[in-house]
């Protein structure tokens, strides 16, 4: 099983690789193939102008299109994902992650912050498994599902019925 790490983050170090460095532990302690994409390592000038002729960008396509996991790590910024990352999922085909598991993650500096998960990335891929779907495919993936109810959002209002293992506050 190949996961793919997406990391979000137009800075180099950052709260949500951070995040995603102790994703990448847990699965290479459970025998799972793991790779990294940094966003911010693609070409700039490609990314903008949607060169898809650019080995950077054809070459981070194919590595979506090859993984059958793909956890995304943003860090939210006015409510908002990345524009980095925002950017290469617009160069996705619209079906990129149909048929795999797609599990977000994402930082944020307020409480407020944390809504983006409900409302700014739930809606990008039609194809993100979420809540109970979320649950049940990604304890296949030999991952517990955590919650940060620190500010509880109308859907995890009760995230024990949505199939958490772990539920924090902070």
């Amino acid at each position: 099983m190949t996961v793919l790490l997406i990391a979000g983050s137009p800075s180099e170090k950052s709260r949500s690789a951070a995040l995603l460095d102790g994703v990448q532990q847990r699965l290479h302690q459970r025998g799972a193939h793991v790779e990294r994409l940094q966003i911010r390592d693609l070409s700039p000038q490609a990314l903008i102008l949607a060169d898809f002729s650019h080995r950077t960008i054809s070459h981070a396509i194919r590595r979506v299109a090859d993984a059958e996991v793909v956890v995304v790590a943003t860090p939210v910024y006015k409510a908002a994902y990345s524009g980095v990352l925002k950017v290469f999922l617009d160069l996705l085909p619209q079906n990129a992650l149909q048929g795999k598991t797609v599990l977000p993650l994402a930082t944020g500096g307020s409480p407020d912050h944390m809504r983006a998960l409900d409302y700014a990335l739930r809606p990008v891929p039609p194809a993100m498994p979420w809540h109970k779907k979320l649950a049940a495919r990604w304890k296949n993936v030999w991952f517990p599902l955590i919650v940060d109810n620190t500010v509880a959002t109308p859907y995890l209002l009760r995230p024990n019925e949505h199939g958490a293992d772990i539920v924090v506050h902070y």
